[in-house]
């Protein structure tokens, strides 16, 4: 063999789950990748995917591992020999394991004494030995929810799988992969490629498949010329493709050969709600709207075909023929929805269960309604609009039209609440409760908006907390880290002065069912609080700084973070590091101190100048930070008390704390209290670490 080679596998199936494809791909790449990296050279894993094939091609593969040393230790030297000098039995076994003679062994010494040890050089692995096995763990290993078996065998697979091609260079690798034998035929597309392709050699593969098989193997290749392709049929009927990144990836992951198809409905379709119109062509159809350049939607649709038909007006009306009934559902929908209000619908949202033990969903509404309502006041917002919203905010639940797309609760509610005059802010707020959506995903952007998000993700909080329904591990049915995500990002990103703590038990009264209050309330606390600690770490914020402001502040997310960045920019101070540690030695005394620092120094009582001189250095720190401290200006307070790292280092260069006289240690320590307390109103400097 030659030493480097371009190795081809490609496992042939069914048509594989379109929404998994490109994941089943990944996890293919990664694990071969993993396992290459512990074995064999190469130069690169290029991954293909499509619906009908998993492949991938390694480049300029080693034909074997680098040889490699075994080493095996046996007995220790001190029971290795007789007092004759004869081998022990012990020895000799273990001579007999590794396959060779006592003489072969040789000495070595450890921390832990002399033992015999055997040592041998090992040929690496070949690229036959190794490839089969590796390529049979990897498929086993593949995120595969259900696996399914096919014919009279046993091997198992997300699809049946139909044709299996392995070759280094142009050789095959014979071996067998789920019950199929390997060889180097491929197949192209099911109906533009009816023949078998023979290849000789790896490197051939993605070429000739598109020469020849009419196959585009490559994914992101595949994805980008759909990109692109409807773009340009959008630009030809006089709009701009809506193209959704997974929607993109889906129709990817349908089609082996794009082509595209420009459809049309009925112009009075586009009185509807756009994201009706674009969830009933995205979800049912798999089509690619078009906007204008004011991005309304026009009467046009981009969908993808698998061939290129002799007859495409044909295949343009059967789509033509399939979304019109949908979009006349829709209408239906829209019409028929609008025979009764949304307070119409509120009563009847007793007959839809939110959690057993917290009762129906009408339930939860007035819950939200009534911490809106504090949080409104809290914030000194007009609450009216904000007990209207949350009085409003489920009722599209009933709706036909949510009924069909669940997606669109929140949204559908903002329309029907337009269409029935409701306030601009109230119908914004009922679609708003719902963000974000994901992370890191868009935030409220009225305020009635932000009071009702914020209040929905607590509530749900608390009430499922109450109902001991606490997250585990991976298991969290009510998403509970995602509401705590979200009202941390609300408070923190949009500007809400709230205590945390305040809004957790305001939402535990109104919850009647027996639950121990105090321990829920220390629970959910706490899980907010962790999430908290997660989201200072994503914004790159160190464990010791979160450390040293957390704890102390970490109920008002708002104040937390300006005290957290006042910590960080303080950290860049040369003074820095000596207040950390003055500050640790602080902490330290008074926390081992038996007795009681005073209350109020007594200048007089001090006697050596370095702390008549820290009295005077910290009186001046705090009439200075105190206007500071009530702007919630933390960087300007921490850099004005940076100063004290003068009189802090000479004091205890030249001043015995813990002197004989009671009177004199008492007010010593009262002056480092004060000193302590400076910071403490900011944060517990003394957690900050040396940095290495």
């Amino acid at each position: 063999m030659a030493e480097n080679r371009d190795l081809l596998f490609e496992l042939g199936t069914e048509e594989l789950p379109p929404k998994s494809l490109l994941n089943l791909a990944t996890a293919l790449k990664t694990s071969v990748e993993a396992s290459l990296a512990q074995t064999l050279e190469h130069s690169g894993v290029t991954v293909y995917a499509t619906p009908r094939r998993l492949a991938l091609c390694v480049k300029a593969l080693a034909a074997r591992q680098p040889d490699y040393v075994v080493e095996k230790r046996g007995p220790a030297l001190n029971a290795a020999f007789d007092a004759d000098g004869k081998p022990t039995k012990a020895t000799e076994g273990f001579a007999r394991s590794c396959g060779t003679s006592v003489d072969q062994l040789f000495t070595q010494k450890t921390d832990k004494g002399e033992w015999l040890f055997f040592r041998e050089t090992k040929q690496g692995a070949t690229v036959a030995e190794l490839l089969p096995r590796m390529l049979n763990q990897a498929l086993l290993a593949l995120p595969i929810a259900k696996r399914m078996r096919w014919g009279a065998g046993t091997a198992e697979f997300v699809r049946p799988a139909h044709w299996v091609v392995l070759l280094y260079g142009s050789e095959v690798i014979a071996a067998e992969i789920l019950g199929l034998s390997t060889g180097r035929i491929t197949r192209g597309h099911r109906f533009h490629s009816s023949a078998s392709l023979e290849l000789a050699s790896a490197s051939e593969y993605p070429q000739r498949l598109r020469d020849e098989g009419h196959v585009i193997a490559h994914f992101d290749e595949r994805r980008a010329c759909i990109k692109e392709l409807a773009e340009q049929t959008a630009a030809a009927a006089g709009g701009i493709a809506h193209i959704e990144p997974e929607l993109l990836d889906e129709v990817t992951a349908l089609v082996e050969w794009p082509v595209p198809v420009l459809g049309n409905f009925e112009p009075r379709y586009l009185a509807l709600p756009a994201e009706v119109l674009i969830t009933t062509m995205q979800e049912n159809q798999k089509y690619f709207p078009v906007k204008n350049a004011q991005g309304a939607l026009l009467p046009h649709f981009i969908t993808f075909s698998n061939i290129e038909s002799s007859r495409p007006d044909t295949v343009r009306e059967g789509n033509e023929r399939v979304v019109r009934p949908r979009l006349s559902d829709a209408e239906f929908f829209w019409n028929q929805d609008r025979r009764k209000t949304l307070e119409q619908r509120v009563p009847d949202l007793a007959n839809i269960t939110f959690q057993k033990t917290l009762g129906s969903v009408l339930d939860k509404t007035h819950r939200v309604q009534r911490l809106a309502a504090h949080i409104a006041g809290a914030l000194e917002t007009q609450s009216a609009w904000v007990e209207r919203a949350a009085l409003l905010a489920k009722a599209d639940l009933l709706t036909e039209m949510v009924g069909e797309f669940t997606n669109l609760q929140g949204t559908m509610g903002r329309y029907y609440a337009l269409a029935e005059g409701e306030p601009e802010e109230i119908a914004a707020a009922i679609e708003e409760q719902y963000l974000p959506k994901v992370s890191g995903g868009a935030l409220p952007e009225t305020r009635t908006g932000q009071i009702l998000a914020l209040a929905e993700k607590i509530e749900t909080l608390a009430g499922i907390f109450s109902a001991g329904l606490i997250p585990s591990g991976d298991k969290d049915p009510y998403a509970l880290r995602r509401a705590a995500l979200g009202a941390l990002r609300i408070l923190a990103e949009c500007g809400l002065d709230l205590d945390l703590e305040d809004l957790i038990a305001h939402a535990l009264q109104s919850l009647s069912h027996p639950f121990d209050r105090e321990t829920t309330q220390t629970a959910v606390r706490d899980f907010v609080l962790e999430r908290l600690r997660g989201y200072s770490l994503d914004k790159g914020y160190r464990h010791d700084e979160i450390d040293a402001v957390l704890d102390m502040f970490g109920r008002n997310p708002l104040d937390y973070l300006s005290r957290l960045k006042a910590v960080r920019e303080f950290r860049g101070l040369p003074e820095s590091a000596s207040l950390a540690a003055a500050n640790k030695r602080i902490r330290n005394i008074l926390r081992k101190s038996e007795e009681a620092p005073v209350a109020n120094v007594d200048e007089n009582v001090l006697t050596e100048a370095p702390e008549h001189a820290l009295l005077r250095a910290a009186r001046d720190a705090e009439a200075a930070i105190l206007p500071l401290l009530q702007q919630r200006d933390y960087t300007a307070a921490l850099c004005r008390l940076a100063v004290l790292k003068e009189p802090v280092d000479a004091f205890f260069d030249g001043v015995m704390v813990m002197a004989e006289d009671p009177a004199l240690r008492a007010n010593r320590l009262g002056l480092l209290a004060i000193v302590d307390g400076l910071f403490m109103d900011i944060a517990d400097i003394s957690r900050l670490q040396a940095d290495t």
